[in-house]
């Protein structure tokens, strides 16, 4: 292609400004080098941005960006020789990066991202461009390793971006070679290996991007001799060791970002917290110990966002953390702090979010009410958790004193007394409530009503009294409401019922609450917004009466729990009960139904036993009833009358009862079970169609017969807990690794995952040679994977120290299995740990250790 053959589009543009838009019409738009098609003009083109050399009148740049074009780049686009500047970013093109590109000795800039493009990085003829500067290639789906001569190749560059991609291998030696380079971002790829140990020689590295890879080995001191960094940025990786405090001289750091790690140890440099012109330091889930020092936050002045949650720092919260007065974000949860939460957070008037869950906080001492909330009101809260501590104390009615912003309040296991304050109705953004687990005591105050935005209220395990309030009925967005072994004591008084509740409670999809006369008597439930309700959570109360079978048509809800209650009666079949666990119905004596849940089968009602009411209902309606009948067979006796029936009908009807075929006439059927007949597969089998010789097409189904294997060693649960067992260290952690390869397998070697739900001792089977078995599942694609993986957490405690999570005499509703440990660890690991696991004479030098 030449470029005068594009004359008849640019003719009248030439002698205007150097950069113009130019619609490009018919075959001019392949003629510019790309192959295209996307969203028009009303004069059928897509505007372009081109920037032409005054006197050569040759395009020297191209935009062609956030046009939604879609295609492949046509190779034809390297005729455009005097090309600067080539930006086709944000569209949707595909293919390689054409092999020409590298001809266009005059490019500076590439920027290709958000698009779909497929192959390696960069031609090997991009050596002919050697004036690139900027090259942008984040977002697409590039693959294989970044090239060795890269350095040699582009030498002058100094801005590279690769984030997002597929990209594989080391971070090359020769990097060196860039001399110039700004901006390094090779983010969200595979890349493995190290972080080369002479980075420094980047002298000009501004940002530096490397998170959500594979990077290993430890992070390199050399990087605190690029006095030019202002962001560094290594998320999500498996770099170990310790925090070099050469960082400490990056004097124009903004943003340290080492979070996710997992495997940084050691103390947190104070050098770091000498950086005045950092904005943001997130040390999130690693292993670093020791104290925050105590001066943090005097010289941090521009300090917005602090994350050092989930790692082992303890001693008190400093005091000098509100120096830094723009502090939005303090996150400091699952550490071992100690101590008052300080009363001058107040002092941080931008704080949005702040999270102190999980630690060993105290309130202050001989104070009744945990007064640090109501240093928080001049703060721009939007999420506040300060759930797991040992606050004992009350909270203030001043916590309506709250910014109105905040959306999530979450004071969870954290030995909060007295009643729910009636001013937290006015936190009116207010989407999650979480009070459980603490000794709330009085009612729930009706200006929760208030609350329209809620999603999710949680109130159980506390001594609430009293009846839900209807205000409650008016919260149309909530979600999850959770009560179970709330209340000491409810008033079996309930808000009349709406009008439209007998609607309701036949399923119609309108809004109210109501008091069911004859299921559950004795603690009547209220029932509200059915429509959008994802999880009901009832157990451990004194429910009695049978479930309503009207939550069959709760379409959203996934999770229904009733157990250890007084329920009797028939287990609906609909709706989420199906896919309901025999957990979610323990605790109660009467119930039946569902053969897969392993309860009886329902006995048949005798009519004479039947209450005088039913009796005197089937008295007065059956004369309605026999009329009913009449009615609808006269229908059925005019329709059969009627001409035009089809033969198939006819036939369906001629056939008064199962009909025994042989095997041969079903084999003829299905032409012996040919592929093309088969319907489907299930889990026990498949199902063709057939055609039988009277012309009737049915379905058969194929059971498949399942041989399972013995496991002559039992279960998992025998060998623990009988005295005549024992596993050994080794075959413990033998079996977890089985029990994992099982579930990986269950996850993830299906293109419907299969959901376990279940996991634990007694559902992994040993075989002859000790290899674990995991039986008794599964559900496909119902809820999350996250199930089995929490379970498998708690399974694999509970093979290390042999205790189960339901032991009542160390476990009770503040402390379970995983808490016990978590307090355990590392200090004193060795005392929950099972004995039996180590010979005696190992296990004094153990405790030397752990100590």
């Amino acid at each position: 292609m030449k470029l005068n053959h594009m004359e008849a589009v640019l003719m009248v543009i030439l002698e205007m400004d150097d950069t113009v838009r130019v619609q490009l019409h018919g075959d001019g738009k392949s003629r510019v080098g790309l192959k295209m098609s996307g969203e028009e003009t009303k004069n059928g083109g897509w505007v372009a941005v081109m920037k032409l050399c005054p006197k050569r009148q040759r395009v020297v740049a191209l935009d062609l960006s956030s046009l939604n074009l879609q295609g492949t780049i046509s190779p034809s686009l390297a005729n455009l020789s005097f090309l600067g500047e080539l930006n086709i970013g944000n569209n949707n093109f595909h293919g390689a990066i054409p092999y020409g590109i590298g001809h266009l000795p005059r490019l500076q800039v590439i920027d290709i991202q958000n698009n779909q493009l497929q192959g390696s990085i960069i031609p090997p003829s991009i050596g002919n461009a050697t004036k690139l500067m900027n090259f942008s290639l984040y977002n697409n789906r590039i693959n294989g390793n970044i090239p060795k001569e890269i350095g040699s190749i582009v030498s002058n560059l100094k801005y590279l971006s690769i984030s997002k991609n597929q990209i594989s291998g080391i971070i090359p030696s020769n990097i060196c070679q860039l001399r110039e380079l700004k901006v390094l971002s090779i983010s969200y790829n595979k890349i493995t290996g190290d972080i080369p140990k002479n980075i420094d020689c980047l002298a000009k590295l501004e940002v530096f991007y490397i998170g959500d890879n594979a990077l290993s080995g430890t992070f390199p001191a050399s990087l605190g001799n690029i006095s030019t960094l202002q962001y560094l940025d290594c998320p999500s990786n498996c770099i170990v060791g310790r925090v070099p405090p050469e960082l400490g001289k990056l004097s124009n750091l903004r943003e340290l970002n080492l979070g996710q790690n997992y495997n940084i140890f050691g103390q947190i440099p104070k050098a770091i917290f000498n950086i005045s012109s950092l904005e943001m330091i997130d040390f999130n889930f690693n292993n670093l110990s020791g104290r925050i020092p105590a001066t943090t936050g005097l010289l941090l002045p521009n300090l917005e966002e602090l994350y050092l949650g989930e790692n082992q720092l303890e001693e008190e919260v400093p005091l000098y953390i509100t120096n830094s007065s723009k502090l939005e974000l303090l996150q400091l949860d699952n550490n071992f702090f100690t101590g008052t939460i300080p009363t001058n957070l107040g002092n941080l008037h931008q704080l949005r979010k702040l999270l102190l869950d999980n630690n060993q906080l105290t309130n202050e001492p001989r104070e009744r009410e945990l007064r640090f909330f109501n240093s928080l009101v001049d703060c721009r809260m939007q999420y506040l958790d300060v759930s797991k501590n040992k606050l004992n104390g009350i909270l203030p009615d001043t916590i309506g004193n709250l910014s109105s912003t905040i959306e999530h309040f979450g004071i969870v296991y954290a030995y909060v007394n007295g009643p729910i304050p009636p001013g937290i109705g006015n936190l009116s953004s207010l989407t999650i409530l979480s009070l459980l687990g603490n000794n709330l005591v009085g009612s729930i105050p009706s200006e929760i009503g208030k609350l329209k935005q809620l999603q999710g209220l949680y109130l159980n395990n506390n001594k609430l009294q009293g009846h839900i309030p209807e205000a409650v009925c008016g919260l149309s967005n909530l979600v999850q409401l959770v009560l179970d072994a709330s209340f000491e004591s409810l008033e079996d008084e309930w808000p009349s019922p709406p009008r439209r509740v007998t609607e309701f409670y036949r399923g119609r999809s309108s809004t109210g609450c109501w008091r069911t006369e004859s299921h559950f008597r004795s603690y009547s439930i209220i029932l509200c917004q059915l429509d959008k309700l994802s999880i009901m959570d009832l157990s451990v109360n004194a429910l009695s009466g049978t479930i309503p079978k009207s939550l069959e048509k709760l379409l959203y809800l996934k999770a229904i729990n009733v157990s250890f209650n007084e329920i009797e009666g028939v287990i609906p079949s609909g709706g989420v009960f199906p896919n309901s666990t025999l957990q979610s119905f323990l605790g109660n004596k009467g119930l039946c139904g569902m053969h897969i849940l392993d309860v009886p089968a329902c006995a048949v009602t005798n009519l004479g036993h039947q209450s005088k009411f039913k009796k005197l209902v089937l008295k007065n309606s059956s004369g309605y009833f026999i009329l009913l009948i009449s009615f609808f067979a006269s229908i059925w006796i005019m329709k059969r009358q009627k001409k035009g029936k089809s033969k198939d009908v006819e036939k369906l009807l001629e056939v008064k009862t199962h009909q025994l075929e042989s095997y041969h006439e079903i084999q003829r059927a299905t032409n012996y079970f040919d592929g093309s007949n088969l319907i489907g597969v299930g889990g026990s089998g498949s199902v063709y169609k057939g055609t039988l010789s009277s012309g009737i097409v049915v379905a058969i189904k194929v059971l498949d017969l399942q041989n399972e294997e013995y496991m002559p060693n039992g279960s998992l649960e025998n060998w623990l807990y009988k005295e005549d067992c024992n596993l050994n260290l080794l075959q413990r952690v033998s079996i977890m690794f089985d029990v994992a390869v099982a579930v990986e397998y269950m996850h993830h070697s299906h293109h419907t995952y299969i959901i376990h739900c279940d996991l634990k001792p007694a559902n992994v089977l040993l075989d002859e040679e000790m290899v674990a078995h995991v039986g008794e599942y599964g559900l496909e694609g119902i809820v999350s994977t996250s199930v089995d993986v929490y379970s498998y957490g708690i399974m694999l405690m509970e093979v290390l120290a042999t205790r189960r999570p339901t032991d009542a005499e160390i476990f009770n509703e503040n402390l379970g299995l995983r808490e016990w440990i978590r307090r355990a660890f590392p200090r004193t690991i060795i005392e929950v740990v099972d004995a039996n696991l180590f010979p005696e004479k190992n296990k004094s030098l153990l405790k030397v250790k752990s100590a």
